[in-house]
């Protein structure tokens, strides 16, 4: 046994509280060495534990009718879809790699969630990445904003799975803590996929793919902890990626997978080999032993914990049936990857790691899990004294614009508005010929599933503004909205898949915004029946100044999934045909509260969450997604940021068309343009059908107003011009590109 002792102020300085260094003291029955205290260190760190989350996150609900793998059964969510197919989705951070370098942080990010994905053996199909940045005008913004966007190009262009769709918001609580989601989907059939097991004493295991570097060394305790003004010192902490040889991996893996010459197969993402062993060990219920001077490395002496901790990219961990080992070989050696057999399952719950003949660490698997030994804690919580400040605004305390039209040409070159064309550009989002939502846009991207009458539909929402105003009505919100953008496509919501990104968990007023926004997620999941089947927790996005915590938004981005039963009724978001009539479902209201309108243009930060009514909203999408199966919508385009007038720009950019509608005279024309009170979506309808539509409406007891009709290259209400369609579309689609490019 390696006799480097690891006492208590080591594990202080790896992340690990007294209480855990006793903790693992009793566990083993002795003082830990250097190496186990490393693997603890890395093991219970927030990133791998989540030790201050899980309490919150079971509460989630998590079983439906097309579940096929619940939350934490295995590395992805897992559904049914219908004829002989599964569907295997699932989000991911990677901020505070990014943070440092953007870059790599990102790529690597892309490369962690898609192996994910192909370890069950699916293949990966689609992508998409909720992204959070500063303000725009601030030199480190645009050079992380640039090098992400390059990262997350370069690495799924080259890997070769099609960019379907995202978001990307900008904030001053993010200038220094970027947030980097990265969600992937991908496609098996029924029965075929490989869990993340171990099983079998005396089965070999095997690591493949790229050989082990210094890169990434204790990430996750990294992940773990606040940005500060020294973490540019933890840069060895963020892996490097190889999509091409990620894309060997993955043809290799599906390869293997199509034998049955594997018991299981696990990523090894953060914790590297670590985390891998003892995961897929604890859930077998067996141990294992593991030689580490087997393992190919890049560089020469490499400490035993230097290659436990390294996160190195593009390497999994496989447990193969005994006597199956060449076959397994010849898989690798095809696609010229490594395929060593570093170890072999054996009886009991222990894990041993070898080097130079002797053990350097003996830990048991369930100890070093979530479930098992690691902590579980509920941290104090209370509510920030902002929370009710923010409920205290009121319309009327601001004056109505006499300019409209000039509100207007604000508000569509705001960055958060603005098109996102410059990024989208840099993503290849028709590779594979999957994508049916490029060439004919709708609120959600839709995955075309070759040889049948089905298809699925994939978002990212969250307004992150409406969460830190309230957190569980505006996680709440975050919910509705992917679900009503995936019944504006045609789709019917299926399950969830959720990165919740909050500031540091000591913190009670961060611990209270994420308490809250778990139960607000819970109620609207329950609601739209849309159970979550996993995903992430990044907590510690905060930076640390000389002047105190400075925490970002609280962000709980909602991936979610849906099915589109019959192609046909694919709804696009653009208005088809000049003379249709304009229709809003929904009720125009006297509300402004936490609108980009209100933050931007009046520059008030503090205000409510803005009107939202989940039965409303339910109701709102029963609605349209039966005149939708119907046929007799056009377009359907959802009221989000920017509210009326933005839903009506884009809806008439699609094919340069136009609009002349009437306000209501229930509320003020700003609110009416430009608020965002919820549960309201902008159909177009054929003259011809709109009798019909009405009584579908009526006997729903669907709240509407009918506003207008489509006309080419106008954009009028009231009689009044905001402009030609035509030189909104043009400042609309320069705007971010220019504040970006501007020095």
């Amino acid at each position: 046994m390696d006799q480097a002792h690891g006492d208590l102020e080591t594990a202080k300085k790896l992340g690990l509280t007294e209480d855990e260094f006793q903790e693992i003291v009793k566990i083993l029955g002795r003082e830990p060495n250097f190496t186990e205290l490393s693997i603890y260190s890395v093991m219970w760190s927030e990133h791998c534990s989540y030790k201050n989350s899980i309490k919150y996150l079971k509460t989630l609900p998590k079983k439906g009718e097309h579940i096929l793998a619940e939350a934490g059964e295995e590395n992805a969510g897992l559904v049914d879809i219908g004829d002989g197919l599964a569907c295997a989705f699932k989000i991911e951070s990677h901020n505070h790699p990014s943070a440092i370098e953007p870059y790599q942080g990102a790529a690597t990010g892309v490369g962690g969630i898609n192996r994910d994905i192909f370890t069950m053996g699916a293949r990966p199909i689609a992508q998409l990445n909720s992204l959070r940045f500063g303000e725009l005008h601030l030199k480190r913004t645009k050079w992380l904003l640039k090098g992400v966007v390059k990262g997350i190009g370069d690495y799924g262009n080259s890997f070769g799975i099609p960019v379907l769709g995202g978001e990307v918001f900008f904030d001053k609580s993010y200038n220094t803590n970027p947030l980097v989601n990265a969600m992937s989907v991908g496609i098996v059939e029924k029965g075929k996929t490989i869990s993340a097991i171990a099983l079998g004493v005396g089965n070999p295991v095997f690591i493949v793919g790229s050989s082990t570097g210094k890169d990434g060394i204790h990430g996750a305790t990294f992940a773990s902890g606040d940005l500060s003004e020294t973490s540019m010192d933890d840069l060895p902490a963020v892996q490097v990626g190889d999509p091409f040889q990620e894309k060997l991996l993955l043809e290799a893996s599906l390869e293997l997978t199509n034998t049955d010459a594997i018991i299981g197969m696990q990523d090894m993402g953060a914790a590297g080999i670590t985390c891998s062993s003892c995961e897929m060990s604890e859930k077998g219920g067996v141990g294992m032993d593991v030689d580490l001077d087997l393992v190919p490395t890049r560089q020469d002496g490499m400490l035993p914990f230097e290659i436990l901790l390294s996160e190195s990219q593009e390497r999994m961990l496989v447990v193969v049936k005994h006597g199956r080992e060449q076959e397994v070989q010849d898989i690798f050696d095809k696609w010229d990857l490594n395929c060593v057999q570093i170890g072999k399952v054996t009886e009991g719950n222990t894990i041993r790691f070898f080097a130079d003949g002797k053990v350097v660490a003996k830990v048991p698997a369930d100890s070093l899990v979530l479930g098992g030994g690691a902590p579980v804690y509920d941290r104090e919580y209370s509510e920030p004294a902002y929370y009710q400040e923010y409920k205290k605004f009121t319309i009327d305390k601001v004056s109505e614009p006499s300019d409209l039209k000039g509100v207007t040409n604000f508000m569509v070159n705001q960055p958060n508005i603005a098109s996102k064309k410059w990024i989208i550009q840099q993503y290849d989002s028709m590779v594979g010929t999957v994508n049916m939502s490029t060439n004919n846009p709708s609120d959600a991207g839709i995955i075309n599933l070759k040889d049948s009458d089905k298809a699925l539909a994939v978002t990212v929402d969250c307004n992150a503004r409406f969460v830190h105003a309230d957190p569980e009505v505006g996680c709440s919100i975050a919910v509705a909205e992917a679900a009503r953008n995936l019944v504006c496509s045609g789709a019917e919501p299926s399950a969830v898949t959720n990165c919740c990104n909050f500031g540091n968990p000591y913190n009670p007023e961060a611990y209270w915004q994420f308490v809250n926004a778990i139960r607000g997620m819970g109620e609207a999941c329950l609601k739209f029946n849309t159970p979550v089947t996993g995903g992430n927790v990044s907590f510690y996005n905060q930076t640390v100044t000389k002047d105190g915590d400075e925490p970002v938004f609280p962000t709980p981005t909602i991936g979610m999934l849906g099915i589109v039963n019959d192609k046909k009724t694919i709804t696009p978001l653009g208005f088809q045909n000049e003379n249709d009539v304009i229709i809003m479902l929904g009720e125009s209201r006297n509300d402004i509260s936490s609108s980009e309108y209100l933050r931007y243009f009046h520059t008030i930060e503090e205000s409510g969450a803005p009107y939202f009514d989940i039965d409303e909203e339910l109701n709102l999408q029963k609605t349209l997604s039966s005149l939708i199966k119907k046929g007799l919508i056009k377009s359907a385009h959802d009221c989000a940021d920017g509210g009326l007038m933005v839903t009506l720009l884009e809806s008439s950019f699609v094919k340069n068309l136009g609009f002349e509608v009437q306000s209501s005279d229930m509320v003020r024309k700003d609110a009416f343009l430009y608020g965002e009170s919820q549960s309201r979506v902008v159909i177009s309808v054929s003259l011809n059908d709109t009798d019909i539509i009405k009584s579908i409406l009526k006997e729903f007891g669907q709240a509407y107003e009918v506003l207008g009709s489509v006309k080419a290259n106008k954009a009028m209400v009231d009689g009044e011009s905001h402009g030609t369609i035509k030189d909104l579309f043009t400042q609309f689609d320069t705007a971010l590109e220019k504040q970006l490019l501007e020095s």
